[in-house]
């Protein structure tokens, strides 16, 4: 029995020791070692905590429901302390104050020192430390809180401003690294010239800005919307300016971060996965942050790891490259000899090239008269570090080469000539760039390899069985070779505004899908440029392009050949076997929207695919979504609206933008991709006509349906028999909604409805689109689609009914959201 009295006792006062068990700090309580506080809804914890595998330790705000440790707040960011347990936080003289292991002060609230023993500081469930009088209300004005000094994190409620009486700055700023919360050189902020604007910064330059506010969205930023998760709202006083936000549903544990990317992000718990999962990010390239990874780094966002070492160079500090922070740049492996009077040809300084490069920062003009003079200058001139020359302009860098980048294949970039130390090149013959100097000589090897390579490239168009002449990854098909796979184009798969398909048999017997495209006007280069472009994109749910012809007027894409056919010819069938059952439509759904999202947010230029149907998404064996024609908008040119407008069975997916003329954006797709929606729903066109000459059109009432809380069973396909899951369906016709508003501003990106398909975001019921209602007014003969208990059609009802209940939702509310 006394064991086990003493086995409770030590339990007891572990626990104890542990957690103090409320929200507090006052006069009597300190916090030290493992001793934390905790929010009184168990949201937020604080204490003392050393990130990652460092050993020093500060006073850090934690969520209390995420299982993956996540700091949101640090106060002592410039002041670690090494003993935790011999350390203290606690009330002194109206103040919290940190006290280390030798007992003195390293961080404070640092407010005026009063003699009262009522302050107290509580932890909020909103992740806000307030400093109080004990005794004073809730409501009363803190006399200093955590909001008003935020770390990384942008919490619900806090505030981005800039006070225009002490010309200060409330701002987010990035960690140094993974492991050290110190203050990074990344932030945002608001711009004090202009205050409805955000931006951010590496250190004091400038490289990002979210456009100007409009009321509820930023021009740049259109995700942090108010109708889509967060209520954003900016005040502009005679005191300060300042944005603040406010979260829809308070469960989902959501927050933006200043990240040591140089981005900044919204990220949202998943406990099943256990993971932050990313939702959105600006700016959207890493490259796009200035100077990321230091001087003489180069970035590629095309690279596994987005910042490397120049050629001739290795990071500054392997340990901080490790944890992410690429700040401290790179040094040479070898000195320059620098100069080259009475130094033996061997140990001369060269010059490696770099091709297709976004040239540094900070260029110096020189005027020459060749690029020979220009190299030259540089390797005469013992502070320069790199020179580029194109068309007659010299350009010299000295000392550090900031902010270079490495542009993909196919981008407009210029060759940057790198000055390195002899001993970096093995030898002359085994030289990967190209050595200036010996520049006759180089010459007529350049020119043998041009006409070796002409000589090559004409036998290869011969023949596209034994040898393919490749351009890029793609393969530069002769159209004698793709008549001949196609039998002269006698398979016909389908057609439509950009052209006809057929199928195709390869001398390698691989099966293609080969496209005649129409009304293309580019001439040979730039359609070589552009069809490259679109051959670098990969993804699961596109339709991957192997190949093309240009020979004159002729113009042909080969695909790969999709088994199962388009969406279209699954969709709308009389027949009722092999119908696509309820789990197969939501993965195509899910998988096309995943493809659009790929698009829109992650190449590097936003593709807009602008023609989202049916017919366009192809189905290969295991009936995996591919999004087909993405890209195919801009090799059209500026014929393509007019070719889109006059493609047959297109029109009833033309967002509305189309009509009114303005300047067409990735939301578009959007709008397509919602009116595809109801029609993998219902398995039918969205307009038909009756044998009355009536028209039924399927999203005005499935709107209604959804809206007004029926059974979204009955939107389903018959054929189905209501065989579906029906919180899926409900979510999906409420996607769909939320896919036509009119305003595209209103509608979600195809990130967000990626993560609502997946379950990882929820979403409200949406307002009718005005475009339906108005839909409705203009037909004389409507009826709408109804079924009864058993899925069959039954009598078509009046419109009258339905156009009056549907003016009661027309409006979207102040708070309408996904």
């Amino acid at each position: 029995m006394g064991t086990g009295l003493l086995v409770f006792f030590l339990a007891f006062s572990l626990n104890t020791r542990l957690s103090f068990g409320d929200d507090t700090i006052s006069a009597n309580k300190s916090l030290s070692g493992d001793r934390t506080i905790v929010s009184a809804g168990g949201y937020f914890e604080l204490g003392f905590y050393a990130p990652g595998n460092a050993s020093k330790y500060y006073i850090c705000m934690w969520y209390k429901k995420v299982s993956n440790k996540t700091v949101a707040w640090v106060a002592n960011r410039e002041s670690a302390v090494s003993d935790h347990r011999s350390s203290q936080l606690k009330i002194i003289d109206g103040n919290l104050v940190l006290l280390n292991e030798r007992n003195l002060q390293v961080w404070s609230t640092n407010q005026s020192s009063t003699t009262s023993n009522s302050v107290v500081a509580v932890l909020g469930d909103n992740g806000n430390l307030v400093l109080r009088e004990g005794s004073k209300s809730n409501s009363t004005e803190p006399i200093w809180q955590s909001f008003d000094h935020p770390a990384d994190t942008w919490f619900p409620g806090a505030k981005i401003s800039y006070n225009w009486v002490t010309k200060t700055h409330q701002r987010l700023t990035s960690w140094k690294n993974s492991e050290d919360p110190a203050p990074g050189l990344f932030s945002l902020s608001l711009d004090a010239n202009k205050s409805e604007y955000l931006i951010m910064r590496n250190g004091t330059q400038v490289f990002w800005n979210s456009g100007p506010w409009n009321g509820e969205i930023f021009s740049s930023v259109p995700e942090m919307r108010k109708t889509y998760n967060y209520n954003f709202s900016f005040t502009n006083n005679t005191n300060e300016s300042y944005f603040t936000y406010s979260v829809y549903n308070p469960s989902i544990i959501s927050r933006f971060i200043m990240d040591i990317s140089g981005q900044v992000k919204q990220v949202t718990w998943m406990e099943n996965s256990k993971e932050w999962i990313l939702f959105w990010t600006q700016p959207k390239q890493q490259c796009e942050v200035y100077d990321f990874c230091g001087a003489f780094g180069t970035c590629n966002d095309n690279a596994q790891e987005a910042c490397s070492c120049l050629k001739g160079f290795i990071p500054r500090s392997d340990s901080d490259w490790k944890l992410n922070d690429h700040s401290g740049g790179c040094v040479r492996n070898s000195q320059l000899h620098c100069g080259t009077s009475g130094a033996a040809n061997k140990e001369r300084d060269r010059f490696l090239e770099y091709p297709n490069m976004n040239l540094p920062e900070n260029p110096q003009t020189v005027a020459v008269g060749s690029e020979a003079e220009c190299e030259s200058s540089c390797l005469g001139n013992c502070s320069c570090t790199a020179y580029a020359y194109d068309s007659n302009n010299c350009s010299i860098w000295s000392g550090d080469l900031v902010n270079v980048k490495q542009l993909s294949g196919n981008g407009n970039g210029e060759s940057l000539y790198i000055k390195l130390a002899a001993s970096e090149f093995s030898s002359s013959k085994n030289n990967k760039g190209i050595i200036i100097g010996a520049v006759a000589g180089s010459i007529v090897v350049i020119a043998l390899l041009g006409v070796v390579s002409v000589v090559f490239w004409r036998r290869q168009r011969r023949s596209v069985g034994s040898t393919k002449a490749v351009e890029g990854s793609l393969i530069a098909f002769g159209y004698r070779d793709l008549q001949h796979a196609t039998k002269n184009f006698s398979e016909k798969l389908g057609g439509g505004g950009f052209g006809s398909v057929f199928k195709g048999t390869l001398p390698d017997s691989t099966v293609v899908a080969v496209k005649k495209l129409e009304s293309i006007i580019q001439g040979e280069k730039q359609f070589r440029t552009e069809v490259s472009t679109i051959g670098t994109i990969q993804h699961v749910n596109l339709v991957r392009l192997r190949g093309f012809c240009s020979e004159g007027n002729r113009k042909l894409l080969v695909y790969d050949y999709m088994q199962n056919g388009s969406l279209d010819s699954h969709l709308f069938h009389e027949k009722d076997e092999n119908v696509l059952d309820w789990k197969t439509r939501y993965q195509i759904a899910l998988g096309t929207a995943r493809g659009l999202a790929y698009l829109h947010e992650k190449c590097r230029d936003c593709i807009i695919h602008c023609d989202i149907k049916p017919e366009n998404i192809l189905l290969d064996a295991e009936f995996c979504s591919k999004v087909a024609d993405f890209g195919l908008a801009k090799l059209m040119g500026r014929e393509f609206s007019r070719v889109l407008t006059t493609m047959r069975g297109t029109r009833g997916y033309l967002a509305p933008e189309w009509i009114s003329g303005v300047p067409i954006t990735s939301k578009a797709d959007v709008f397509s991709y919602g009116m595809m929606l109801f029609e993998v729903v219902s398995g039918r066109r969205n307009s038909e006509h009756t044998e009355e000459g009536k028209q039924k059109f399927f999203p005005t009432w499935a709107a209604n349906v959804v809206i007004e809380g029926g059974d979204v069973l009955d939107l389903l396909d018959p054929r189905l028999d209501k065989n579906a899951d029906a919180g899926e369906l409900r979510r999906i016709c409420r996607v769909a909604c939320w896919c036509i508003q009119d305003d595209e501003n209103h509608r979600p990106t195809m990130g967000q409805v990626v993560q609502i398909l997946e379950g990882i975001l929820d979403v409200n019921p949406p307002p009718v689109p005005r475009s339906l209602q108005v839909f409705v007014d203009s037909q004389e003969h409507i009826v709408f689609f109804t079924e009864s208990s058993s899925g069959q059609s039954s009598e078509p009802r009046s419109n009258t009914s339905t156009a009056s209940s549907q003016a009661k939702s027309t409006a979207p509310s102040t708070d309408a959201k996904p």
